[in-house]
């Protein structure tokens, strides 16, 4: 039935080309919402509402980096996710190159005073990201004036990567903006001859009071169970670029329209359905915490959480985090979705917003789908709808909702330990 028609694909599509992007505290965000509850109140779910929850506000202003010798040129860049700004005027330095935290302890001294670009080729994303993360406080620390990143993902048309990154509590805040991968090789080149490149970084970001915002849930009511769930779903605010089409819009609307596509079948599972969108996983994750909170009562009662945050290309299967036993029954289930070559599942299950609750004990699984091209577009401007694909998206949805469907359905539950 996901595969009769291209309904999800047309439902991202109105969500991403008519409000953008949807970055925490933004109206893009607020409106989107508002959107998807009018929406799925006319699919005629057992119920839909939302849960306030406050979430940081930080907002890009204008930015700008300037090559100033040993030539001029405008250099594509994004501030990341919380970074402070630049006087007005700007900051100009000379740019210092490394390629990990350690060459820059032993370059210290030359690092001081410097605009130090962290030019880290990508392994993989949970190795890499770390030069985002703490970047600008590990040059702060060598004495540094701001930091640079070269993006995290394994290939470049010339789009920078944002991303969330930390400051340390007992370090001087520095900027701290992505570039190209072009860009930061030019400039790692250019050091090797002997150049000197200098540059000036310009950033207008900002912190504003914290907003309001809402997680959305829609649910179709257990038969037997009622008081029992299956939570599942994926995170509705995206970073400022783009349009945050795979992340993660891709993921929320894979698991609408598992439910809409149940409810369109006439299947009514033993326990509840629950379809969550999370918000302000980019930028806080107060979604999934404030989830946890709300909802602590029920902890005992959740059976699975399962989340779609890696793209919404071809799946493959699930990933599961929780006990043997629970394995042994996760994997059971994924094989019947054989039939569309989704039938892995893998261990170490889970995603950022389900980890509060599965903190707690609640069983986690993630969509697992071909991401060979997903750090390509991640969290850039080309991560646009030209970059999904209908019938994939489709399979993703066939997937969220045979999972979900059978653990809510099956006689006994996920065992726990």
């Amino acid at each position: 039935r996901a595969l009769q028609d291209s309904n999800a694909y047309q439902r991202l599509s109105i969500m991403c080309d008519t409000y953008g992007p949807r970055l925490s505290g933004s109206q893009n965000l607020e409106k989107a919402i508002d959107w998807i509850v009018a929406t799925m109140k006319k699919d005629g779910f057992d119920t839909v509402y939302t849960e306030p929850v406050k979430v940081p506000h930080w907002v890009r202003g204008n930015e700008s980096l300037t090559l100033n010798a040993p030539f001029s040129k405008n250099i594509s860049v994004l501030g990341l996710g919380g970074t402070i700004a630049t006087p007005s005027n700007g900051i100009t330095g000379e740019v210092i190159v490394v390629r990990s935290f350690e060459e820059l302890s032993q370059r210290s001294k030359k690092a001081n005073g410097k605009i130090v670009l962290f030019n880290v080729p990508f392994t993989k994303y949970s190795e890499t990201v770390r030069y985002r993360v703490n970047g600008a406080s590990e040059a702060a620390k060598h004495g540094a004036i701001a930091s640079l990143v070269r993006s995290i993902g394994p290939a470049s048309l010339n789009t920078p990567h944002t991303g969330g990154m930390r400051y340390a509590d007992d370090v001087k805040k520095i900027p701290h903006a992505a570039i190209s991968i072009e860009d930061a090789e030019m400039l790692d080149r250019q050091c090797g001859l002997g150049l000197k490149p200098n540059i000036t970084l310009k950033l207008e970001s900002k912190f504003l009071p914290d907003a309001n915002s809402r997680n959305v849930i829609a649910e179709i009511r257990g038969s037997e169970k009622p008081e029992e769930i299956v939570v599942f779903g994926g995170h509705i605010d995206s970073w400022d670029v783009g349009q945050g089409a795979m992340d993660d819009g891709g993921g929320c609307i894979a698991a609408w329209e598992a439910l809409r596509v149940i409810k369109k079948l006439g299947l009514r599972p033993k326990r509840t359905l629950r379809v969550c969108f999370w918000t302000n996983e980019e930028n806080g994750l107060m979604g999934g915490k404030t989830y946890a909170k709300l909802h602590a009562k029920e902890i005992p009662n959740h059976v699975l959480a399962v989340e779609s945050d890696a793209g919404t290309f071809k799946p493959k299967g699930f990933d599961f985090g929780g006990s043997g036993k629970g394995m042994e029954l996760a994997k059971e289930v994924c094989a019947l979705l054989g039939v569309i070559d989704a039938s892995a599942c893998e261990e170490g299950g889970g995603g950022a917003d389900i980890g509060p609750i599965m903190e707690m004990g609640v069983p986690g699984m993630g969509l697992l789908v071909d991401d060979s091209k997903y750090f390509n577009y991640h969290h850039t401007n080309a991560d646009m709808m030209d970059k999904l694909n209908p019938r994939e998206l489709a399979l993703c949805t066939a997937s969220m909702a045979v999972l979900t469907y059978v653990a809510a359905d099956m006689p006994k539950r996920i065992p726990r330990k």
